[in-house]
């Protein structure tokens, strides 16, 4: 059977996918095979093969992907591993959840907002060595077997994936979003010297001094096992606080997410959770949830006290300039620290990596949604670089919490 006559348009992939020959792709066809299932345990042995090499995300472990199954108690039939042989060797992987949002049937990633970036997982070496039209062909085979929605729509995927740009850029129909965000040094030595200046050595210092006049300040990373649980107590309670008074919905009470994150520290849960907790007189005031993968670690939250008084001593800054200390002296060379523009970025990553949506439409239904949710999502860019228009839209936002009542 040819995989992909079960595409109406070939151009679904992309204007890529009819600029080659037939004969390109009938030869590269030959050496394809295409393997569905909706069970995570099926496609383990790939999964693992692929992620050996490295990953760009927590998001793209396999161990967190199953937790998160397992915890959000997704079904069956709301999950497809697509897996793409080449040769009769892995190369691309592809673990989607099948969604239904504002009546558009999605394929999507599994834990949503809850990691910084996502990508398919690859032989990146395999990988990058395929021409364009292989790889728009490897595509078009892996997407052609599926069924039952109407659009993958996959967001946050690196423009740059281990020093090798555009591996994604035949992967549907793409649009820059947003910045991920990387400190990578050889040392704390060099991070030192290249991040930090005069002014800030002595900001960070004076910080220090306030939060020491206020009791006995310890640091420890603490890692899986029982002792976890309580820390993560501390922080989902200091976030809940801290998203009441910005008026915004806590994403950490939706049915399911605590679970997913108490099963992360376990003993055994596969994932290498280090916690750098910052106590003052032995009471938690920073917490900073962080994965472990390879040489790069990865901050998926992070949280500090909220009282007045502690705050003055910037316990958040001080438990990052910690973990800053002490991270680069040994395997880890590499800090990720999400999506999304804040001064702590701004004080330590020396690494920009751009990300982009893709979408790839399955039917006429999800062409109109592809090319609608792209539309709002360049306008609403161009909103959010108009420095006079973001300032109208903030000043109309805190008029709005004061008049329900709600404290920023």
């Amino acid at each position: 059977m040819n995989i992909k006559s079960a595409l109406a348009e070939k151009s679904v992939l992309g204007a890529a996918i009819t600029s080659r020959t037939p004969a390109i792709s009938k030869a590269f066809e030959a050496r394809l095979s295409i393997s569905l299932s909706n069970d995570i345990g099926e496609v383990e042995a790939a999964w693992r093969t692929l992620q050996s090499a490295g990953v760009e995300s927590p998001g793209q472990s396999f161990d967190f992907i199953r937790l998160w199954i397992a915890a959000k108690k997704i079904q069956p039939k709301n999950r497809m591993f697509v897996v793409g042989r080449l040769d009769g060797e892995p190369i691309a992987l592809l673990p989607l959840h099948r969604k239904n949002v504002r009546g558009i049937r999605l394929y999507t990633w599994f834990p949503g907002a809850h990691a910084g970036c996502y990508a398919p997982l690859i032989d990146i070496a395999r990988f990058a060595a395929l021409d364009s039209a292989q790889r728009c062909d490897l595509w078009t085979a892996m997407i052609s077997r599926l069924g039952g929605a109407d659009m993958l729509y996959v967001r946050s995927i690196p423009e740059i994936v281990d020093g090798r740009g555009d591996l994604f850029a035949e992967f549907g129909a793409s649009l820059p979003v947003e910045t991920l965000y990387r400190a990578e040094f050889a040392s704390w030595d060099e991070c030192n010297a290249v991040q930090r200046t005069k002014s800030r050595r002595k900001h960070d210092r004076q910080q220090g001094e306030k939060l020491e006049a206020m009791g006995q300040v310890s640091f420890a990373e603490v890692r899986n096992g029982c002792d976890a649980v309580t820390v993560l107590d501390t922080m989902f309670r200091q976030r809940a606080i801290r998203f009441l008074a910005m008026g915004v919905d806590d994403p950490f009470v939706a049915p399911g997410v605590r679970d997913f994150y108490n099963s992360t520290v376990t003993e055994n849960s596969g994932v290498a959770v280090r916690l750098h907790v910052l106590r003052l007189d032995g009471e938690i005031v920073a917490v900073r949830y962080n994965i472990v993968e390879g040489r790069r670690m990865f901050c998926l939250i992070s949280s500090m006290s909220v009282d007045p008084d502690i705050q003055q001593g910037s316990p958040g800054k001080q438990c990052l300039l910690k973990v800053m200390e002490t991270l680069f002296d040994g395997e880890l060379k590499s800090f990720d620290m999400g999506a999304g523009y804040t001064d702590e970025k701004r004080h330590w990553c020396n690494v920009q990596v751009p990300l982009r949506q893709h979408y790839i439409p399955l039917n006429t239904k999800g062409r109109i949604a592809s090319s609608t949710h792209r539309a709002y999502q360049r306008t609403r860019a161009k909103l959010k670089a108009n420095k006079s228009i973001k300032t109208a839209l903030m000043n109309a936002r805190s008029v709005w919490l004061r008049v329900w009542g709600v404290n920023t």
